[in-house]
Parts: C-alpha cells; structure tokens; sequence
C-alpha cells in the first residue's frame, strides 16, 4: 500500500531529500549504455535490476543516517510511447516496467523506510520528445492523452505520487 493512504511525509513538514540525475549517474559514473537514456532498460535483467536497487539504496542509507524522508522516483522518465517505441518496446512492455519500477522501490521501502525516514514513490513521468529542445509540441489535450497510459500504469501501483520532469512547454506540463 503506497504510503498515500495515509499523508505524505513531504506535506507534513518532514524534510525529505530525493535521488536526482539517475540516468547522468548511470551513464557517467557506472560506464553504463541506456539506450535512449531510458534508465528502466535496466528491469529486463537482474544485474540491471541490482544496479538500480543499489542506486536507490545508496540515497536510503543517506536518509536514514539523518532521519530524512525519501522521495524516489522511478527509473521511468522514458517509459513512454515514443521512447519506448524507438527502443523497440510494445505499450504492454512499458506498462510492465512501469509497474515493475514500483515494485523496486517497494523492496527498497521495506528494507529502508521507517517512522524516522518515510519512503515515497514518485512515478516518473517524462517529456515526450527531447527534455530540453521539443521538436513538436502537442495540445494539453494531446499531452493528457499521450501520458494517460504511463499514469494509469502508476495509478493501478503502490506510487504514492507522480511526477513530471524535464517537460519544457506548459501544454505539456
């Protein structure tokens, strides 16, 4: 059960810190290539995986050690139609990954989280074109129905949260 169901931490005056740059981090840091820069590339294997659950654990300890709250944000930012398709995955298989990102931060929340240091899950939505020079703009209510299938993927999971990033033009937003 996502922690939603009661109050996120964030709203409440609890000092939370989140993850930031994973697909930077991965690249650069870890000699990694995501194809597309999509991080949840990685969830097709269990070296991929444990890299991933390694990456989260690395921001739990550090929440823990100051009694911080966690946001975490899924390795989805690319788990979208036009991303995935370039990648060569079925909207079935986003969905998938989508959920299966979930479930990843879940393990880490079960092993990590507590009263001193909540663990949220924020369902990463990203732009649908490059995050920082669109080549096409859509509608508002293009861009609703374009991000509505990974949104009804975080919606039917223990997300507690979603968030957009990188989207450089309000309709998207």
């Amino acid at each position: 059960m996502g922690i939603t169901k009661q109050k996120l931490p964030q709203l409440e005056d609890k000092i939370c810190i989140t993850d930031g740059g994973m697909e930077t981090d991965l690249v650069f840091h870890h000699h990694l290539a995501l194809p597309e820069f999509a991080a949840y590339d990685l969830l097709r294997h269990q070296q991929g995986y444990e890299t991933l659950f390694n990456y989260y654990k690395s921001y739990a300890e550090l929440a823990q050690r100051y009694k911080l709250g966690l946001i975490l944000e899924t390795p989805t930012w690319r788990a979208n139609a036009d991303w995935g398709d370039k990648i060569g995955d079925s909207p079935q298989d986003l969905e998938q990954f989508n959920l299966q990102s979930v479930t990843l931060i879940e393990h880490i929340r079960e092993e990590y989280g507590d009263e001193d240091t909540p663990i949220v899950i924020s369902g990463c939505l990203g732009p649908r074109g490059d995050g920082y020079t669109p080549s096409q703009t859509m509608t508002i209510a293009e861009a609703q129905d374009y991000h509505s299938a990974q949104i009804s993927s975080f919606a039917t999971s223990n997300a507690d949260m979603i968030a957009a990033l990188t989207l450089n033009y309000v309709e998207e937003a």
